[in-house]
């Protein structure tokens, strides 16, 4: 119950409250929408701006502190408003059943800048079940030396799993590190390899 509203049964605060969001999406008067969902490498916090889908935080993140980061970095207008994101969170749930090799979902890189950037652009292109090294994508990217830049690029990915940062790898086949830890890194190369 809600000390606004006493007597509101939790059904109807949990309509007020998607009204709310839905509102506040179509006035335009909304920075980031947010929702968790469970997934087999733990729980993910999803923030979506009206340009796209801005940030997936693994569970060991402080989900509290990622939502405070966003509404400093992005916008203010912060609201829990789990039905806004349902597309993404369907998409996460098919591709982790293996029946999704390709994120069909805006994205909005407004949290890497640069050479970041476009790394981020780039990984976006490396395929389903397909790996590159680190010193491969420095290539593809114009910058061969840059090895150290695009192993930055992938650790502050805001966007692990649907920018496939766990698919660049060591030039000697190691997994190499992951924002998200090594064993959800060899589990997605795992999934994508089984499938």
């Amino acid at each position: 119950m809600s000390a606004l509203f006493p007597d509101a049964e939790p059904a109807d605060l949990e309509r007020l409250h998607a009204r709310l969001a839905d509102d506040a999406a179509r006035e335009g008067v909304l920075d980031v929408a947010y929702r968790t969902v469970d997934s087999p490498v733990g729980p993910l916090l999803l923030a979506a701006t009206p340009r796209g889908l801005v940030r997936v935080a693994y569970g060991f993140e402080d989900h509290e502190q990622v939502v405070a980061d966003l509404a400093q970095r992005v916008g203010p207008r912060v609201l829990h408003a789990p039905a806004l994101l349902d597309e993404a969170a369907r998409q996460l749930e098919e591709y982790f059943a293996r029946a999704r090799t390709r994120f069909e979902l805006d994205v909005d890189l407004a949290l890497s800048r640069g050479f970041r950037r476009t790394v981020l652009e780039y990984l976006r292109t490396i395929d389903y079940g397909q790996t590159e090294s680190y010193t491969e994508v420095a290539g593809h990217v114009g910058n061969p030396r840059a090895v150290r830049a695009v192993g930055s690029a992938c650790a502050t990915n805001p966007l692990p799993i649907v920018v496939p940062c766990h698919r660049v790898l060591r030039s000697d086949g190691g997994v190499g590190g992951y924002l998200g830890g090594l064993p959800a890194k060899e589990l997605l190369l795992e999934l994508e390899r089984a499938a």
